[in-house]
């Protein structure tokens, strides 16, 4: 019922207008050009701000699931982002390599920068990894396992409660479901909470948190369904809502949204759907849409409209009050932009 009153008042609440969050681009380019690409082929970008500045991990290799996929970073210096570098493979010994997926930033305010990402032959196969920088990236820890039945954050970034951080995770063995997990910044250690509405008709992955005042939460999830599927909580995670559909469009592809410091949200995803019959529709176009209320959301802004495969976005604010936003770029190279949102 609850997805059936949201249809409806679409029409009836005013949406964020262009004027109450005007978006002023400061910086747009490409990560890397084309023909300074490391490697064939590239997607799934993560951002993080560190003190020494923004930062950017992403996977490549000749294509996605193929055994030479690593983790590849790049950091912004001096207003240019540095020749990337594999910073992390899937070598398990001389003999045996699996690709690496979905890499996940994330800088604690006090303490080292995280690069949590999967190891693994497939999505319903994989593990989750984990290194750590002390210095902004330069410089990386050696590879741990984190322990099963953990993978950590899956696509999006975690969001610190007090020393620990709550990670949107999911999982693709036993059809697609998603769950949350915590890792504890003191002890190091990790616990997971119950899948969340499992063969509820909705498959869904990747999630994204929001933070809502009085301390609720919102889940936003890519789906199987064409559409935006979400669920909220009032205590930290454990339980959840019934799923329900948002007013926005999915073409079975990643999103990922932020919860600004002025407690406005923000949402970058595929503003397309799935045509019938099909498995997934298209990349295209990608948006940038603004919400008071998780709810009722409006685009503020259309990164592209063009044909082609602008995808799995990543947005982060730093302490500036900027927001920073990557994105796929036709699987050849990652699209980079800052920009600043309303007040900023």
């Amino acid at each position: 019922m609850k997805s059936v009153f949201v249809f409806l008042l679409v029409f009836l609440v005013p949406f964020i207008s262009s004027a109450q969050a005007p978006v002023e681009v400061l910086d747009s380019g490409f990560v890397y050009e084309l023909d300074a690409a490391p490697t064939p082929e590239c997607h799934a970008s993560t951002l993080a701000s560190t003190p020494q500045g923004p930062v950017i991990a992403w996977f490549g290799g000749t294509h996605e699931k193929n055994r030479d996929v690593g983790i590849w970073f790049s950091r912004m210096h001096k207003g240019q982002w540095t020749k990337p570098r594999e910073v992390a493979n899937g070598m398990i010994s001389p003999a045996e390599r699996y690709p690496c997926w979905n890499p996940v930033l994330y800088q604690q305010k006090k303490g080292p920068l995280f690069l949590f990402y999967k190891v693994g032959p497939s999505p319903s196969e994989w593990w989750g990894m984990l290194i750590k920088s002390m210095d902004g990236g330069k410089n990386w820890t050696k590879p741990e396992r984190i322990p099963s039945p953990f993978l950590g954050p899956v696509k999006n970034k975690p969001i610190l409660f007090d020393s620990v951080l709550l990670c949107p995770s999911s999982t693709e063995h036993e059809g697609w479901n998603i769950h949350m997990e915590t890792f504890n910044l003191k002890t190091g250690s990790w616990s997971r909470f119950q899948a969340i509405h499992p063969n509820s008709g909705f498959e869904v992955i990747q999630p994204t948190l929001l933070m809502h005042p009085g301390g609720q939460l919102q889940l936003l999830n890519r789906s199987k369904q064409g559409i935006i599927v979400e669920t909220w909580s009032g205590d930290g995670g454990r339980t959840w809502s019934p799923f329900g559909a948002s007013i926005l469009p999915n073409p079975n592809s990643g999103i990922d949204g932020l919860s600004l410091k002025d407690k406005m949200h923000l949402l970058v995803y595929n503003h397309s759907g799935i045509p019938k019959g099909k498995w997934g529709g298209n990349r295209y176009p990608l948006n940038l849409a603004a919400s008071r209320d998780g709810i009722h959301w409006k685009t503020i802004m259309i990164l592209e409209d063009q044909a082609g495969e602008f995808s799995y976005p990543a947005i982060i604010q730093s302490e500036d009050g900027l927001v920073h936003i990557a994105y796929t770029f036709n699987r050849k190279t990652i699209k980079y932009l800052r920009v600043k949102v309303g007040g900023g």
